[in-house]
């Protein structure tokens, strides 16, 4: 007769692989969403013991194939993403429009989008950058707090990440046929979404590749004067932001509604792309004359930050 013995780390990794696998199975077809092109799955409430559950959705491109490996991109406000007719303000990022269109014309390598809907009540507690909190003068901690528009003030942006990595990423890398490393893992979402996609990449360099920030809501809050903010959000990227060598990072920014609060900040976010190393070939902050702060905005843009991080050349 054998016995297996097992050490306590083996334990937990026979728990976790279960627990992926049981997830992973949750995923069903979605039919009531129009798509351009390609098919979506959901989990409508995928587990969490980090975050509030949600649903999480995976685009994948009309001729996937188990055959091939597939580049994996990250998206915040995922109910956003691919049919105007379900979303609160009639307006989408038509997704599945430039992935097909760019993946047909082998102008960017061949990616899935998982896309993280967002809680709207909860929605800047989980997208801020929680860390550059603590880059706060101590003083004004308490009145910085009542701008955020939160009527509950608990931070969940670090636990928002963890979710992420620790128990969303592994599902995807199990269930789907995709590059699991960091060359092919990328990030991206607009206004606090953006902050989140630039949070991604400072405290998980070794995950993602590349974060694309559109709009990002470098405001932090809701616009006003005194606003610290913007200084708390850029001292923290001074300190966290990768250096140059292993990621590409993408911003940009119009001028119109909320996006103009956001040209005066263009110049401190080109002096720390340069402090870290980037360049033009790793690194773009992009003004978009005369575009607004919506997905409709958005959608008009959105083959460059897609071409900067999944481009062929």
């Amino acid at each position: 007769m054998f016995f297996s013995c097992k050490n306590e780390k083996d334990i937990k990794g026979d728990t976790l692989n279960n627990e992926v696998s049981n997830v992973a199975h949750q995923f069903k077809s979605v039919d009531d969403v129009k798509l351009y092109a390609g098919q979506l799955t959901r989990i409508d409430s995928f587990p969490s013991q980090y975050i509030t559950p949600r649903p999480v959705d995976v685009w994948l491109p009309k001729d996937y194939s188990k055959d091939k490996k597939y580049n994996v991109l990250y998206m915040h406000d995922g109910q956003m993403l691919f049919d105007s007719t379900t979303t609160w303000n009639k307006q989408e990022w038509k997704v599945d429009e430039w992935a097909s269109q760019l993946m047909a014309e082998d102008k960017v390598k061949d990616f899935i989008v998982v896309a993280v809907h967002n809680i709207s009540e909860i929605r800047w507690q989980d997208l801020f950058p929680q860390k550059a909190f603590n880059f706060l003068p101590e003083a004004s901690k308490s009145n910085m707090k009542s701008i955020s528009g939160s009527k509950d003030f608990k931070l969940s942006g670090d636990n928002y990440l963890r979710f992420i990595v620790e128990e969303l990423k592994p599902v995807i890398d199990s269930s789907y046929s995709v590059f699991t490393d960091r060359a092919h893992t990328f990030v991206m979402g607009s206004s606090m979404g953006g902050l989140m996609s630039m949070y991604a990449v400072s405290e998980y360099p070794t995950v993602f590749g590349g974060a694309a920030c559109i709009s990002t809501h470098w405001v932090g809050a809701a616009p006003k004067e005194d606003n610290l903010y913007p200084e708390a959000i850029f001292n923290y990227m001074e300190a966290s932001l990768p250096k140059a060598g292993n990621h590409k990072l993408y911003f940009d920014y119009g001028n119109k509604t909320l996006d103009a609060h956001y040209p005066q900040y263009a110049s401190r976010v080109d002096e720390i792309l340069k402090s870290k190393g980037y360049t033009e070939q790793n690194s773009k902050n992009l003004f978009f004359e005369g575009t607004d702060h919506s997905e409709n905005s958005w959608n008009q843009r959105l083959d460059q930050p897609l071409i900067f991080l999944l481009g062929n050349n």
